[in-house]
């Protein structure tokens, strides 16, 4: 168990590395390249766009291949094409790569409840905690480092930092492929698996809307939080303020790996959380200083908080060969949601004049959490 557990730890690690690379050198694309606020919004809500679309495609693989194989697939398409991002500098070649790199990224984050439901059957909620907690240290790395080493080791340029942080996912790929479980091969007679999710059951749309609140406001604000401190005279807060955001979900994640069990379906979590988020983005717009990082870090704890509760309830409530399609319509749903904000926050930047605008959509999307929260507790358990 000990290797599983390992393994899906270096994997939620590969989630969110080469994502995670672009937030901190965000200013220098936007100068090299020249983009709008917009552009930006679109460059960061990419990764979510092709998260949504590449979740059902990524049950297909599931389904035809098994969990391991669709789990390499996805770490190497992430690995090759996180790397290549910056071999052209221009926009739509930056786009097209990004889109490439996070189908890649898709297809490996299906694969997670999955193997937690396979390599782990025993202990569900500690290894959904697990790799969560691998998750949130892959988006603290890339924040953390990325200016104060990894920049200066490649010469400032932002091109071969996507490929510093790409070389990591081939070698997770790697491992997964010598270390993880044998699957069990398939008797003859046995019914192909299904992979198409089945949209009429209710708990998809549940579990998507409740997921996607969180993902709306953790993706956009890490996409905004570089281009604001700069509007606002904080650039020297930015590298601070983005490690806050992610190592702040760090104590969350610790915490759960104890109680996740005991939280499961409570309703309380979900709202606490919905008003530290808000709390949280109006600490962004108004404060100063170390005040900035204190909200960010206060958004993290938040965000990963609800994030770990939710990405437990695959495995726990759907029938074990139906956890990849159910898992698989969560992220489409919820990744839909994690594209138009981050879009809809640039666009609103750009047509009011107002940095402090991009942070409106946030606020809101904490205000939605605490109305949907109620519904959490009324999910029925499926087996069948």
């Amino acid at each position: 168990m000990f290797t599983s557990l390992a393994l899906l730890w270096l994997a939620g690690n590969a989630l969110r590395l080469t994502i995670l690379a672009v937030p901190p050198v965000i200013p220098l694309i936007h100068d090299e390249l020249a983009l709008s606020g917009t552009q930006v919004g679109i460059l960061t809500g990419l990764p979510s766009m092709l998260l949504a679309l590449a979740a059902v495609p990524g049950s297909l693989l599931i389904a035809r291949f098994g969990v391991r194989a669709a789990m390499v697939a996805g770490l190497l398409i992430t690995a090759v094409f996180g790397a290549l991002r910056g071999l052209v500098a221009d926009v739509w070649w930056l786009y097209a790569m990004t889109i490439a790199m996070a189908a890649g990224v898709a297809i490996m984050q299906v694969t997670m409840p999955p193997a937690v439901r396979t390599w782990v059957p025993s202990r569900i909620g500690f290894a959904t905690a697990v790799y969560t907690n691998g998750l949130i240290v892959g988006e603290i790395f890339p924040v953390a480092l990325m200016l104060i080493m990894v920049l200066p080791l490649v010469g400032g340029s932002w091109q071969w930092a996507f490929v510093f942080w790409s070389v990591p996912v081939a070698i997770i790929a790697v491992l997964v492929m010598i270390f993880a479980p044998q699957p069990v091969a398939a008797s003859a007679t046995a019914p192909r698996r299904k992979w198409w999710p089945d949209w009429r059951n209710m708990l998809i749309w549940r579990l998507g809307f409740m997921l996607g609140t969180i993902n709306a406001i953790y993706f956009a604000t890490n996409a905004f939080i570089p281009d604001y401190l700069r509007s606002i005279g904080e650039d020297g807060w930015i590298s601070a303020a983005l490690t806050g955001l992610n190592a702040g979900q760090l104590p969350a994640s610790m915490l759960l790996l104890a109680v996740a069990g005991r939280l499961e379906r409570k309703v309380w979590p979900y709202i606490v959380c919905g008003v530290l988020s808000i709390g949280a983005t109006a600490g962004l717009v108004f404060g100063h200083g170390v005040w900035l990082v204190a909200a960010a870090t206060l958004q993290g704890y938040a965000a990963s908080s609800i994030l770990i509760l939710v990405l437990a309830l695959p495995p726990l409530l759907a029938p074990p060969d139906d956890v990849h399609r159910v898992t698989a319509a969560m992220f489409t749903i919820s990744y839909t949601w994690a594209v138009v904000i981050p879009v809809i926050a640039g666009a609103l930047w750009d047509l009011t004049g107002l940095a402090s605008a991009a942070f409106w959509p946030i606020g809101l999307c904490g205000i939605l959490l605490i109305v949907l929260a109620s519904a959490i507790n009324h999910i029925p358990r499926q087996t069948h």
